[in-house]
């Protein structure tokens, strides 16, 4: 398991890079589309993964794992479900609840090229 993300959506995506790529400096990594782009975080290997889809969702830590659905059935009990494994481009993601009430994100790559 390996943090990747730190995913913050956002309802205003051109204010958002505003912010993070021209003000603070963050270096536009990769986009999906025109609701989605990564910045690299200064000094870390984690990108922050700006994405306009659902600007209601919870800010949270987006993990990768080698597999989602491995990772699904064997997650602790205490990690509840609030989005089921689905698929995404290049693999599945899920969301969890930990025990504080915090959101976390897990995701695999396993049907990317």
């Amino acid at each position: 398991m390996k943090l990747e993300f730190l995913f913050v959506p956002t309802s205003d995506l051109k204010a958002s890079l505003a912010l993070y790529r021209d003000s603070l400096g963050f270096t536009e990594m990769w986009r999906e589309g025109d609701a989605t782009v990564a910045l690299a975080l200064p000094d870390t290997g984690v990108q922050l993964m700006l994405d306009a889809h659902d600007p209601g969702a919870p800010t949270g830590p987006l993990f990768v794992v080698d597999s989602l659905k491995a990772f699904h059935a064997a997650r602790p009990e205490t990690l509840a479900v609030l989005e089921a494994p689905s698929e995404i481009p290049g693999g599945f993601l899920a969301a969890y609840q930990d025990p504080g009430g915090a959101t976390i994100y897990v995701m695999d790559q396993s049907t990317e090229d």
